[in-house]
């Protein structure tokens, strides 16, 4: 190698190390909210969310709602309806007919087989409350308290347990001649259906807006780390739209929102909601069904909110008038997403968060889920994804060593040019060129795998990082969930000495140092071995600390990732030694090992 191609390849690693560095000592900041800060809203009288504005709509001041002592406080508080599904439980309030509590039933909140499922939906009045809300906007001489709304009693009127096959349907009268009825289904994965029907008996015509609802009480506990996304969603006609909690404060006030607000028409094909690294909740109208799609937070109440409105329905005397949507509530499974999206969800598969790689890390999933099914692991899978990678790059890689191992059979007659240039830097340039234009060498192939290697590297640790099939998927012994770090630690010697080690997220993580990043720093150093240190004592410097910089920085990342580093490292070394053994050239690697140590012995003599 040359010292420009050294140059790159140092230049292109060292980037690399400054935006890990960067965004592992700076990640993004919170933003604070003022939870004093007014604004006018349709109150409820439990603090719950706010209501879609009619023509006539009043206004007043939201106030939060009181938290609940405990969750089951806040349950046994209203009427309840059950839901029992293969992989969901909670209830639906008849209070409002919300769906506000919902747990998945085959996920849990840690390794522990007798830790707590996963909790997604929480009624008013707990911390942290997320519910759906279905209801309808009055117009003309319709008032609110005519309409059914967040307070509103239903009546159960069919079924007892929502489940598959098992729909259940409440109903409210107005009083004034509106029949309101609202059916619920549920199929045996995530996907609710909510048909909300009115039969109007008044005597006059009515027009009245139908819309649905998902609201957050108070920033949710995130991550924030800069590579997921954990806020709304919005689908628009083919256009996706992403909002993080933190940015949903600086949205512009809106006076007709009662509320700091986004507010779009979308003509068709779309849905709405907020989605976390693992979990969503989405509102989701019909395909041909043009709806408005809302984005807001309210300062009084702190409550951050989605709201999908369809199109105003006119009911003449004696008619009825019925609208479906479906809701989303669950775990974002790339499997489920996309068979949903087969059965008429637009795009929903965009739902994951697969960042601005999207055209690598697709793909990349899709196979690494398909070898998934073949072997059945995830870490085994991702090996197995590193060799097809590497066997898909291997033309380009082959080329590359090759013409790396002719780079080293030139080393004499370049060093001999370089003497008779001296200081002639435009003659040296000269005089190498035509030299690897007469061989046919490209000084730059070495380079081009290792460029290739960054986008995959960052689209596969977007892949491990956000997808849920990662989440607690074990390998083997001690790495027992792929998308955390490795568990065991130098510093109390892998286990050996009853010592509690640094946990993921403190400062001092990064010492604790598990058996998967020592191994990846070694085959990172032996790989460095296929070749002799750079001439230049600022780039063999560099150089060898770069594995041991590695080591440390890549730690910390999940352990599917350094599973993929390492597998890389290991078929890179076996492939660039294979092909330079077949170009003529055999690497010194014991020999280059020496005499780096004898070098550091020298520098060390030489201080004193």
């Amino acid at each position: 190698m040359d010292d420009q191609n050294k140059n790159l390849i140092l230049a292109t690693a060292l980037s690399f190390l400054v935006i890990l560095g960067w965004f592992f000592i700076f990640p993004p900041e919170d933003v604070a909210v003022d939870p004093n800060a007014s604004s006018p809203s349709v109150a409820q009288t439990d603090g719950s969310a706010v209501l879609p504005p009619a023509t006539t709509a009043p206004t007043s001041i939201a106030t939060p709602a009181m938290v609940a002592e405990t969750r089951a406080t806040a349950l046994a508080e209203n009427t309840r309806l059950k839901i029992e599904t293969p992989r969901l439980n909670g209830s639906i309030s008849l209070t409002g007919g919300r769906l506000d509590d919902l747990s998945l039933t085959t996920y849990r909140e840690t390794l522990d087989a007798e830790s707590d499922n996963v909790t997604l939906l929480s009624p008013v009045g707990t911390d942290n409350a997320y519910y759906a809300l279905y209801g309808w906007a009055p117009s003309g001489t319709l008032t609110y308290e005519q309409v059914p709304g967040a307070n509103t009693q239903w009546t159960l009127a069919q079924g007892d347990t929502l489940a598959p096959n098992a729909p259940v349907t409440l109903t409210w009268d107005n009083g004034a001649g509106l029949l309101f009825s609202r059916t619920f289904t549920v199929d045996e994965n995530f996907m609710f259906t909510v048909t909300q029907k009115v039969e109007n008996a008044s005597g006059t015509a009515q027009r009245i807006q139908p819309y649905g609802i998902v609201a957050r009480h108070g920033e949710p506990e995130i991550e924030g780390f800069f590579i997921a996304h954990e806020g709304v969603v919005v689908m628009a006609d083919g256009v996706l739209s992403e909002i993080d909690y933190d940015d949903m404060p600086e949205l512009p006030n809106v006076a007709r929102e009662a509320a700091n607000a986004e507010v779009s028409e979308v003509g068709a094909n779309g849905w709405i909601g907020f989605a976390d690294k693992y979990w969503m909740t989405t509102l989701i109208p019909d395909g041909a069904t043009p709806f408005t799609s809302v984005v807001k937070y309210v300062p009084s109440a702190d409550i951050y909110q989605t709201e999908a409105r369809l199109q105003p329905v006119d009911i003449a005397a004696g008619a009825s008038a019925e609208v479906t949507t479906r809701l989303f509530a669950g775990a974002k499974e790339w499997e489920e997403i996309k068979s949903y999206e087969a059965n008429g969800v637009y795009n929903f598969i965009d739902s994951i968060d697969w960042g601005w790689f999207f055209f690598l890390t697709k793909p990349i999933f899709a196979v690494l889920h398909w070898l998934n099914t073949i072997i059945g692991n995830m870490g085994w899978s991702i090996i197995a994804l590193t060799l097809l990678i590497k066997a898909l790059l291997f033309p380009l890689a082959y080329k590359s060593y090759v013409s790396m191992a002719k780079m080293k059979e030139l080393q004499p007659r370049m060093e001999k040019i370089k003497e008779k240039a001296g200081d002639d830097r435009q003659k040296l340039q000269q005089e190498m060129m035509e030299l690897y234009k007469k061989e046919k060498v490209n000084p730059a192939a070495g380079c081009l795998p290792i460029l290739l290697q960054i986008p995959i590297f960052f689209s596969l640790y977007k892949v491990i990082f956000n997808t849920i099939e990662l989440r607690h998927a074990p390998w083997i012994g001690w790495i027992r969930d792929l998308s955390a770090p490795d568990p065991s630690s130098i510093l109390n010697l892998f286990g050996a000495l009853p010592y509690a080690t640094p946990e993921p997220g403190s400062i001092f993580f990064i010492f604790s140092l598990g058996v998967l990043p020592i191994i990846l720093g070694v085959s990172m150093w032996l790989q460095q071995k296929l070749n002799p240190a750079p001439t230049d004592a600022t780039q063999a410097m560099i150089f060898a600390w770069m594995p041991w910089v590695f080591m440390f920085m890549l730690g910390s990342f999940a352990s599917g990732l350094v599973i993929y580093w390492i597998a890389n490292n290991i078929i890179t070394f076996i492939q660039q030694y294979s092909i330079m053994r077949s170009q003529g050239y055999k690497p010194d690697i014991f020999g280059n090992i020496k005499s780096g140590f004898q070098r550091k012995k020298a520098a060390e003599s030489d201080k004193k």
